[in-house]
This record gives structure tokens, sequence and C-alpha cells, in this order.
């Protein structure tokens, strides 16, 4: 398998694709990685160096791939983070460009905007390109619940509304949704649903809540997730396999006290999961 994953980069700690490449690779996937920005580490430290980059760029390497003649062999695009709507704009490109050559690929959006308690911390005019030409063009797409409300226009606060906002979202394109870190009205104290919905089926997966505060789990679980759907077409499983390796991911990170994602040495949770979280059907 092999899957064009465009996204931002770091060269100390994992985020972007410096937290959705390995995982992928430990699955046994062929990534190639495309770096919307190189920077330090990630801005959550308040100082970083790099450098952002623009459309054109990204367009000259999907250029350069396409030269090799691959693109046939490309089963999935995956994108995350879109440092401007040029940026985006290049990514839907390659996005098509890839779907043209292998009508049977995919294409994965994290569709990266705020978050629960911080807002909006893209740059202005994303979140609108994001609602507007990356999701309904997107088969799979990984919001978070700030991110489901934002696109779904509505709320998200009970069952019910979530509900109702995964199919809103469904109705802008995408066939696929999973969306991380949900809190409704029927989530326990302590706990963190994770809803994946396919438009005919919907599924929860429930883990403890940890005590821990990291960037770059959403990057992650968003590749875990786009791996096992596109090998199963099933939401539910692949629901159930990224939750629990994402699970496991946090727990080592957690107990190791560090402020990054213990990726390499937690890498065994991508293939064997130490603890199994089932996804019930609701």
């Amino acid at each position: 398998m092999n899957i064009l994953s465009i996204q931002s980069h770091v060269a100390y700690g994992h985020v972007g694709n410096a937290s959705a490449t390995f995982p992928m690779q430990r699955l046994g996937v062929e990534v190639w990685p495309i770096h919307t920005v190189q920077f330090s580490n990630h801005t959550g430290y308040g100082q970083w160096t790099g450098r952002v980059f623009d459309g054109p760029m990204i367009e000259e390497l999907v250029d350069g791939i396409a030269a090799r003649g691959v693109l046939p062999g490309c089963d999935g695009v995956l994108s995350g983070y879109m440092g401007s709507a040029d940026i985006g704009t290049a990514i839907v490109g390659a996005a098509r460009r890839v779907k043209e050559a292998n009508p049977r690929a995919l294409y994965c959006c994290d569709p990266v905007i705020g978050d629960v308690g911080r807002g909006v911390f893209v740059r202005p005019g994303v979140p609108e390109f994001m609602r507007d030409q990356a999701v309904p063009v997107a088969d799979v797409i990984t919001p978070n619940q700030f991110e489901l409300d934002f696109l779904s226009g509505m709320s998200s606060a009970t069952l019910a509304e979530a509900r109702a906002a995964i199919t809103a979202v469904h109705a802008l394109g995408p066939r696929v949704i999973l969306v991380t870190s949900l809190e409704t009205d029927e989530t326990p104290d302590g706990a963190i649903d994770l809803i994946a919905s396919d438009g005919a089926g919907l599924w929860r997966v429930r883990t403890p809540r940890l005590a821990l505060s990291v960037n770059g789990a959403g990057d992650a679980i968003a590749a875990l997730f786009f791996v096992h759907y596109l090998r199963s077409g099933a939401a539910d499983e692949a629901l159930s396999r990224a939750a629990s390796s994402i699970w496991g991911l946090l727990a080592f990170t957690a107990q190791a006290g560090t402020r990054e994602l213990q990726l390499v040495a937690a890498q065994d949770e991508f293939v064997r999961p130490g603890r199994i979280f089932v996804a019930d059907a609701l």
C-alpha cells in the first residue's frame, strides 16, 4: 500500500508528518511525505524556527512524483494542517490527480481548524476552505468535536445533536467520518468518546481519559484510521483498531511523563495494541 501524505513537519517531536508517517510505515505502508511547513518543533512551545512552504512548491513535488509514473499505484492521499488556502488548493489538486490515475484511491482529510477551549487556530480563510472545498471532495474526514460543530454549523453537546451534526457533514460529501475527542451528555467523567460513521452505521469507542496534554495525537489517529479503513473497508473495524493503538500510545506517553508523543518507544501499539477497545453500534 502506498499513501501520499501532505502535512506539516517538525524536526524535533511528533506532529503532522512527523506523527503520521511512522505509524503508517510500522503497519507496512509505503509513505510518500510532502511537507507543507518544516519547523524545528511544534508551535506549542512558543518559539520555533523554520519556514512555511507555498502551493506551487507542493504542486512541483507532486509533478516530480508523477514523473516517476507511480501515481496509478497510490492507494490514498492524507492531508492535515494547511498553512494557507493556497496550500489547500494544491493539496486538493494532488488528491484529484491521484484519483484520476487510480480511481480506487481515497482522499482522507483531517480538517484541522481548531479545538474546544482554544477556538480557531489556523490562518484566516483556512476554515472556510476546509468546509467549502476540501471536505466536499474528501472520501474520509477526521474532525475533532470543535471541527464537527464548525463544519455542520451545529452543536454536538448531546449524542442526538452529534448524530445530526454528523449527518449534516455527510451531506457535504465525505462517505466516512471519524469524530475524535468527543464529549456529549452521555460521556461519563473520566472518559472520552470517538465516533465513526459511514452513512449507514454509527459506532462509538469509549476510552479512559488520560492525564496528559500533547500535540500530534490527532495526526496519528487520522493516519491509523485511514490505513485500517483502506485495508478493511469497515469503519467500525478501523475505529476499533485506531482507537486501541492511539490509547496505547497516549498511555505510554503519560507514563513516561513527556511533552512529546513516545511514537518510537510505543511503536508496538500500532501493530499489537496492549488493550483492545471494541466499537459499539449506536
